[in-house]
């Protein structure tokens, strides 16, 4: 049987497809650049769709730069972390020709409150040592300053051998509260 969620996000994508109009854009974005980006659920990427379908509002980075459905990949993860979405950068680039990135992380992220320490900890009280055995050696790669955490994923990118001399990567911060965005990078 369907959740709440489910029944609700089915009902508002009937509305959504009933008026849906952007079936024709290519599979390559069309402005040929990639966005990271943080999961954050106040997030709404595509403005009209989720809203309508999530009722998210609030941080919206996309918006603050413009972004379109078909201009850009946005690549979303917790913390907005580059090596996290390295496989799907090469993808991007590789397959699908695009020659920029930009990395946007944002004030209040959940990345900033707590230590790896803690995700284990939370793991074992909820999960079990089972589930804390199978994630032994993972990195949470939470981050205790916002900038630092910019400039490093920036640093990533380009000292990485799977990402070209000749794309372009940035760092942005997106302020949660004001809703301007600064280049860090």
């Amino acid at each position: 049987m369907a959740t709440a969620v489910q029944q609700d996000l089915a009902a508002q994508n009937e509305k959504y497809a009933s008026t849906f109009s952007e079936g024709h854009l290519a599979l390559p974005p069309a402005k040929k650049y990639a966005v990271v980006t943080c999961m954050d659920a106040r997030k709404s990427f595509y403005t009209t769709l989720c809203r309508r379908v999530l009722k998210l509002a609030g941080i919206d980075p996309v918006a603050a730069f413009g972004i379109t459905l078909g201009d850009a990949h946005v690549i979303r993860n917790a913390g907005g972390n580059a090596k996290d979405a390295l496989r799907s950068l090469v993808i991007s680039q590789q397959l699908l020709r695009t020659n920029e990135v930009l990395i946007i992380k944002h004030t209040g992220c959940g990345m900033l409150t707590f230590k790896n320490e803690d995700a284990y900890a939370v793991v074992e009280k909820n999960l079990g040592s089972e589930a804390t055995k199978e994630l032994a050696g993972l990195d949470f790669q939470p981050f205790s300053d916002l900038r630092q955490a910019v400039e490093d994923d920036v640093k990533l990118l380009k000292r990485s051998n799977a990402v070209p001399d000749n794309i372009a990567i940035t760092g942005w911060v997106y302020d949660v509260e004001t809703g301007k965005v600064e280049q860090i990078v």
